[in-house]
């Protein structure tokens, strides 16, 4: 006999972004991830510095769930904020994982590892916004005004992926 599950599932939010971020993009992330926490979203990320970091820190002392997909094969290698690390040993292709782990994605700043996370988010059918600087234009994105509407909107959209559209 099959039965429901019993266990609620929280919405999943991949936020990717600069591995070196600035002053205002690792203060968006971390009032991103601690909004997130707040819905009781769990956050995923690369799990390593810079927004990923940032995220996982303001989503952490919210109470939240945070998951980084490692690049390596050390749980260890982790930014402190991370409750369940998640080695791959895959080095950049883990993005992949990242954003196949999540019902929605935002981008904080970045670069080239950033624009691969976009574009596998995308091909996979997720729904992607920018906040702050994209890391690149004319990618037809939304662009999120602060990091409370980012939050609403990642959630909006993962409810919807979840729902099937």
């Amino acid at each position: 006999m099959r039965t429901e599950p019993r266990v609620e599932r929280p919405l999943r939010v991949a936020v990717i972004g600069a591995a070196e971020a600035s002053d205002s993009q690792y203060s968006d992330a971390e009032s991103l991830g601690r909004a997130l926490a707040e819905a009781g979203a769990a956050v995923v990320c690369g799990g390593y510095g810079g927004v990923m970091e940032a995220v996982a820190r303001g989503a952490a002392e919210a109470g939240g769930l945070t998951v980084g997909i490692l690049r390596g094969m050390r749980a260890g290698d982790a930014n402190p904020w991370i409750r369940v690390p998640l080695p791959t040993g895959l080095g950049e292709a883990r993005n992949a994982l990242v954003v196949a782990g999540a019902e929605s994605a935002v981008a904080v700043g970045g670069e080239w590892g950033t624009l691969s996370a976009i574009a596998l988010a995308k091909k996979m059918g997720l729904d992607v916004g920018t906040l702050g600087v994209p890391p690149a234009e004319g990618l037809g994105l939304p662009a999120l005004p602060d990091p409370g509407t980012a939050a609403l909107w990642a959630l909006e959209r993962a409810a919807a992926y979840r729902e099937g559209g």
